[in-house]
């Protein structure tokens, strides 16, 4: 029974003298206190960081706010909607609904503001679309 145990020690010993030189033949070299990466894990993180830049321009920070723009008319029909990247870099458009027509306005935005005057509702779409911080 002895035996079988020390040959069965034997054989741990031996696999786990073997992954020690299979790690120290894959990673040779050291960066940055750690093992050198395999060349295709450093392309998947220039990917990565790539996409990442990417996101950063899309247009997915959003709001809309429904009001009345006439105090005679109810039911909130009138709106503005922001449309906004990471760097608050988009549009908002408003909707303004009266009794016989509607008249829709767009609003370039960059860093947050506008160079034309925003109403109180496009300021509070921008303001809502902006991510907490």
């Amino acid at each position: 029974m002895w035996i079988l145990a020390s040959l069965s020690l034997l054989i741990a010993l031996a696999s786990l003298a073997g992954a020690v030189v299979a790690l120290r033949r894959t990673g040779s070299g050291r960066s940055e206190g750690g093992p050198e990466l395999p060349e295709d894990v450093h392309g998947l993180r220039q990917e990565v960081a790539a996409l990442r830049a990417e996101a950063a321009e899309a247009l997915k920070h959003l709001a809309v706010v429904r009001y009345d723009a006439f105090g005679d008319m109810g039911g909130h029909l009138s709106w503005s909607f922001a449309l906004l990247d990471d760097g608050g870099n988009g549009v908002v458009v408003t909707s303004i609904h009266g009794r016989s027509e509607a008249r829709t306005y767009a609003k370039n935005v960059v860093g947050w503001s506008c160079e034309h005057q925003l109403s109180p509702e496009e300021e509070e779409a921008i303001a809502h679309a902006r991510p907490e911080r």
